[in-house]
């Protein structure tokens, strides 16, 4: 039987390049933090990664503090801006995020709210996936001396609609209003630039881009200060502390150079097997629906597809009995017995919500992949069907 991953939003297999980077940064000896032969001889390959990705993203090198995940940079962007914000003893309360926004934010944001005082206000969302520009002026227009910080991802992870980051940073930088965007689905995917988008903050991961998993970034704009959320040596500019990755984090380097270098070529390519799958589905399941957009500001590998008259966990289960992996949403939700919220803020009701699974296509898929899909889908949506209950 075929195998077919088609769940590389949840994460990529590791390129290549960066597997080979990781082996051999690996069998050094040393830790960044030491002053001997051993730990400079890391340290200078971690600097290196570390202005590698810089030139790649553009920023500057000092403005990349690593960390262990993109949660973890979610949570230092949202809790160290909170905190830093509020403790000249003005009273900025307010987070304002998307209605959609992973749990990476949404859950440190509730946080906040619960334990800290923090008021959050989050952005409606069309049906077609895009944040609801007109109240989000409404709520900065309102309230902007309140606001602590924005933060709206740059590409939803369920649906892959592209937020107009640009537009959201230009109206905030007329009252001083710090942004941070979860960038993790779009880094190597399409053109990213933290300067250009104008942010204080961006959320980066390297397995989301053929890199390993445990090792993600905060880009922090040069000049703008942030509380720490771990107390220790202070290893990146005494904003995070813990011992360095040096093997996640030069393996994270060449995952981001090889995808970006590649990037228009590999966009094109896995741009055209989505179209193909959303077609081959709709071919096979008329009644299949697309939930966000077929074309224009989306991910080039990212298909969500409502299936009325089934579970969501029950698909799942057959799609990968056929040796198909997909998903019902955020694998950092896998095992919620909930609704996609992403999909119950778009306006879907619960139904349809959890009858929708996501696609997420990579650059080692293929068309033969598609192919292999289109002679098991009717099999395992009849076998859905057959099964479910209203």
């Amino acid at each position: 039987m075929p195998r077919v991953y088609l769940d590389n939003a949840a994460t990529t297999p590791i390129s290549e390049v960066a597997l080979q980077a990781f082996i051999e940064q690996s069998r050094q000896i040393g830790n960044a933090s030491s002053l001997h032969t051993y730990g400079r001889t890391v340290r200078k390959d971690v600097e290196e990664a570390r202005e590698k990705i810089a030139g790649l993203i553009g920023c500057h090198a000092s403005e990349i503090i690593f960390t262990g995940s993109g949660t973890e940079a979610n949570n230092l962007a949202l809790k160290g801006a909170f905190w830093h914000r509020n403790k000249d003893g003005i009273a900025r309360n307010v987070i304002v995020i998307s209605a959609f926004e992973h749990h990476a934010v949404l859950d440190p944001a509730q946080w906040l709210e619960d334990f800290e005082g923090a008021e959050v206000v989050k952005v409606p969302v069309s049906r077609d996936g895009y944040i609801d520009f007109a109240a989000l002026e409404t709520v900065i227009y309102e309230r902007h001396d309140e606001i602590a910080l924005i933060s709206i991802m740059h590409a939803n992870n369920e649906i892959g609609t592209i937020q107009p980051i640009q537009r959201v940073t230009a109206l905030a930088s007329n009252f001083d209003i710090p942004v941070h965007s979860d960038a993790v689905q779009s880094l190597g995917k399409i053109a990213l630039s933290c300067k250009e988008l104008g942010l204080f903050a961006m959320t980066i991961s390297a397995h989301k881009v053929g890199g390993p998993i445990g090792v993600g970034a905060l880009v922090l704009r040069k000049g703008v200060d942030i509380t720490p959320i771990l107390h220790g040596g202070g290893q990146e500019r005494d904003i995070r502390s813990g011992t360095l990755n040096a093997a996640g984090i030069v393996a994270f380097a060449a995952a981001v150079q090889s995808a970006i270098r590649d990037l228009e070529a590999n966009a094109e390519k896995v741009s055209a097997l989505r179209i193909k799958l959303i077609n081959a589905i709709q071919n096979e399941i008329h009644d299949a629906t697309l939930n966000g957009v077929l074309e224009g500001a989306t991910l080039p590998g990212i298909a969500n597809i409502s299936f009325p008259r089934t579970e969501s966990d029950s698909l799942l289960l057959l799609f990968d009995a056929e040796g198909i992996a997909c998903s019902t949403g955020s694998a950092c939700s896998a095992g919620v017995q909930e609704a996609s919220h992403v999909l119950m803020a778009m306006g879907l009701s619960d139904k349809e919500a959890r009858s929708s699974l996501r696609f997420s296509l990579g650059t080692s898929n293929t068309d033969t992949d598609i192919e292999y899909l289109q002679t098991c889908i009717k099999r395992v949506i009849d076998r859905a069907r057959a099964a479910y209950r209203e």
